[in-house]
């Protein structure tokens, strides 16, 4: 089952390309304590989902990329072909009005419909080259400008001509503490529109990856390189696939084997309307939960824990919320490793705050005048404002 990827703007280029070489660089790696045959087997499906083969050989990366300078897709074109291990094939670059880089508006309603064409173009001779297409991975920011407009408008479109194909957003929660004095609103509207369109959306904060960085991998001098290389280890640890010698590859049945479709249910909400946290969430409720083991005494892990119904919200049994995949076949270079994929309350917070913060502005109308010149009206942002507070609510009274 292959994945199309479509990497947007700065972000989703440089992330993207970290996760194309960590991909492949696994697949190359020791096979762990996994038989050669299901090492062989595991290095095929990799390929198959994620790559498609030259005549020469080297692998080409089911991607499109596309932003709206040429500089940082050279560079990851470049990065990519200078590796001798794989390389891309498609990508789009457009100019872009001066001065519109922080406008999610520009990406939205003017660059998206003026290269629509083009882009959506790129996107089927992608799909067209998959024996068995699956669904789309979607890298972007959603903070930025241009980048997270287009990601919107893309996914939109991805959905009225795709509705029955996967589509997965990845996107990058902005620092706390951003430089973009408009990532509220750019993120308010990005979420709001892949809410709608999306299938799922896998959440990065940047915060808690810096702090991984710092904490863990004890770096000193952080850069976004680090940051999209750790992004990349987590992404891959989930993508490639996991085996047993009962069955097949777990994501031919289940491109991710979370139900993503689950939604909280809508009933006994509190009014819409600006509104805040009702109440502490001392605990965080889960709507499901995915653990991947890989390599070394994976048989043996004790995850009962993760099977306790207080875990889980009352409508849900943890036989229904609940997954587990093992394989001997390490991931990398580690002799074991562990992942989590939730849908639960964590974001809760996060999201409230950037609300919150949103609609401050919004309140004394500033920088409006940037969105609307462009054909966002305020009636767009009160809409966005009403989606986002009614999932805030929703997950608040799982």
């Amino acid at each position: 089952m292959s994945i199309v990827t479509v990497q947007l703007g700065q972000c989703g280029n440089q992330i993207g390309f970290e996760v194309f070489d960590a991909l492949l660089s696994d697949s190359h790696s020791s096979q762990g304590l996994c038989c050669k045959r299901e090492n062989e087997a595991y290095q095929a499906s990799c390929k198959e989902r994620f790559f498609s083969e030259e005549e020469n050989g080297v692998p080409i990366a089911r991607a499109v990329l596309v932003d709206m300078e040429p500089k940082v897709i050279n560079q990851t074109l470049s990065k990519a072909a200078q590796s001798g291990r794989w390389k891309y094939g498609q990508h789009a670059c457009f100019c872009q009005k001066q001065g519109s880089g922080n406008n999610w508006a520009y990406g939205y309603s003017v660059h998206g419909p003026r290269h629509e064409e083009s882009i959506m173009d790129l996107i089927r001779k992608e799909v067209e080259k998959c024996d068995s297409f699956s669904g789309f991975f979607i890298i972007m920011s959603m903070a930025g400008g241009t980048g997270s407009g287009i990601g919107a408008f893309v996914t939109q479109n991805l959905q009225d001509q795709y509705s029955n194909s996967l589509k997965m957003n990845q996107i990058i929660w902005p620092y706390g503490t951003g430089e973009v004095i408009v990532q509220n609103y750019n993120s308010i509207l990005t979420l709001s529109h892949l809410y709608r369109s999306s299938d799922a959306l896998l959440v990065h904060e940047n915060d808690a990856v810096h702090k991984i960085c710092a904490k863990l991998m004890n770096i000193k001098q952080i850069s976004f390189s680090d940051i999209n290389q750790v992004l990349a280890h987590q992404l891959g640890s989930v993508f490639q696939p996991t085996y047993s010698a009962e069955s097949s590859f777990h994501y031919r049945r289940n491109p991710l084997g979370i139900d993503w479709h689950v939604r909280p249910p809508s009933s006994g909400l509190p009014s819409l309307g600006k509104m805040s946290l009702n109440k502490d969430l001392h605990f965080n409720t889960y709507i499901a939960n995915l653990v991947i083991l890989r390599g070394k005494d994976v048989q043996s892990a004790d995850v009962e824990g993760f099977k306790d119904p207080a875990l889980y919200t009352s409508w849900l049994e943890p036989v229904n919320a609940f997954n587990v995949w093992k394989t001997q076949r390490a991931f990398s270079k580690y002799e074991k490793s562990a992942v989590l994929v939730s849908n639960s309350q964590f974001l809760v917070k996060p999201l409230d705050m950037i609300v919150g913060k949103a609609w401050n502005m919004f309140a004394s109308k500033a920088y409006i005048h940037q969105y609307t010149k462009f054909g966002i009206e305020e009636e767009d942002f009160l809409d966005s404002f009403t989606s986002l507070e009614q999932v805030v609510a929703s997950y608040c009274n799982l």
